[in-house]
Order: structure tokens, then sequence, then C-alpha cells
């Protein structure tokens, strides 16, 4: 899966870039993978795309979505652009093939979905179903009223990761992106939010709002690439690549451990637990 800044910015260079493109073919599934998703038969894929122009292109939670003519193509991966003469990857899950020899393919990342339907039907995806019914972090409608609403007897039983990262709550953050949430609202991964104080929550809603407009400003994270194979410009402070490294802000050494079913990155200095 990819995570709403990464999705955010490759769908705003699809946008520039594959506007106006006519779709010469279409493979999906050509190497099959136990956790992608399609709709209906992926061998059906072709005939569904083939002579379709492209159209906008937009960031829907963590997938990015891509108008064809009159289908409407969504795709939970990370997608890469293919210059005319590019050679393209042996694997993957969709390639679409334009008719000036460019290109763009998509493979799962452990998972992914590679949806493709008729514009104003429904893609039979949960998951899509309820980020259309819920604000971006983006966006001005995810307000600090509406964050409060999200706050209620179950979710207080949680802990700080299982209340960002489950349920499709925040549409498009996922384990990645959080790290760095609750590392700005200094925050331990594994606090019930019941044990926040007021000034926490508070701290939490501007870190989520704050840090994901500035991952997206950059360009995405560092541990991620574009539709260009371009690394991110945000420099993620708590990740892979910086575990076993000096915090910034205390000097303390970041941590890596496992939990609920992934890895969290801390600060035992700035995120007590």
């Amino acid at each position: 899966m990819i995570e709403l800044p990464e999705a955010t910015v490759i769908a705003r260079q699809i946008a520039t870039t594959l506007t106006g493109k006519r779709i010469a073919s279409a493979v999906a599934n050509q190497s099959p993978h136990k956790f992608a998703w399609y709709t209906g038969d992926p061998a059906e894929y072709n005939q569904r795309l083939a002579g379709k122009t492209i159209g906008t292109a937009c960031a829907l939670a963590g997938s990015i979505e891509v108008e064809a003519g009159d289908m409407l193509v969504s795709v939970s991966a990370p997608i890469r652009y293919h210059a005319q003469g590019a050679k393209r990857p042996q694997k993957h899950q969709l390639l679409i093939t334009f008719e000036d020899g460019t290109a763009m393919s998509s493979s799962a990342q452990m998972w992914g979905g590679f949806l493709c339907f008729p514009i104003g039907e429904r893609s039979g995806s949960p998951d899509r179903d309820i980020a259309l019914q819920r604000p971006s972090p983006l966006t001005d409608a995810f307000d600090r009223a509406y964050f409060q609403t999200l706050l209620d007897a179950d979710t207080l039983k949680l802990s700080a990761k299982a209340f960002l990262a489950t349920e499709q709550r925040f549409p498009g953050l996922g384990n990645g992106v959080l790290q760095d949430i609750l590392w700005t609202a200094r925050i331990h991964p594994k606090r019930k939010t019941a044990d926040l104080p007021a000034a926490s929550i508070d701290a939490l809603f501007a870190a989520v709002k704050g840090v994901l407009a500035d991952m997206t400003a950059k360009g995405g994270r560092d541990t991620e690439r574009d539709l260009f194979g371009n690394p991110g410009g945000y420099t993620t402070i708590l990740s892979r690549n910086t575990v076993g490294t000096p915090c910034p802000a205390c000097g303390a050494v970041i941590r890596k451990e496992p939990y609920l079913g992934g890895a969290i990155y801390y600060c035992p200095g700035c995120q007590p637990i």
C-alpha cells in the first residue's frame, strides 16, 4: 500500500504527465500476487481500457485514482512512469501502455488494490467506500471538532498507534507516516489514548495536520519514491533510515520494536511510555 502524502504527490504528477494520453493496451495480474485485488476478472482490463484517454487524477486516502474515458483506475500501490524506450519491469500487477510508447506500471508492496470500474459505480472495495465518507486530513473539513468525534468510548481503549492506523479513521494514514506524527506530538505509540491529557490531544491533532501537510508539500518521504522513481524531499525523523541514530531533539537513540503486526520507531527521551 501507499500512504496519503505519496498518493497525493503521484496523483498530481500523473495529472500533469499523463493527462491526454491514449491507452494502447493494459495488462493486469501478469505476476499473480496473493494480496493483490482486482475488480472482477483482471483478464478483462485490456478490453475495458484500450482506446481510452487519461483524464484527471486525484488521491483518495492511500489510493491514486485515474480517470480513463468512462472508467476509473484506482491503485493503492506505487505507480511508476516509463518513458518511450525505457525498460519495463518484468513483474507487475498492472501495466498500462500508451500509444506514444510511454507507460505506467504498478506492483504490490505487501498488498495492493488494482481496481478498474465504470465511473459512478461502486468499486466493491469496503476501504474505498469508507474513504469516500470521511474527510481527508489534508482538507479544511478535517478540523479540531471533527477530530474530537473520533475519540469515543471505543477508541479511548486503543493505543495511539491503533487509533491512528486502524479502521480507516484517518484515510491514507498508515504505519509509515504515523511515526513522525507521534514523535512530533511527543506521544509513545503504545500509550493509551484514554491516558492522554487535553494538551496531548491538541498536540496530536496539530501533528496529524501539520506533518501530513509537510510531507505532501515536500514531495513525500525520503523512504518512498514518486512517479519518476525519485525519493521524496521530506526527511523522516523516525524510520528505517534513522533507527539507531540520535534523536535530533534530545539525543536519545531512536529505537525500533515490533508492535501490532508491524514496526514502531520511537525516541525513549521524547516519547516516554
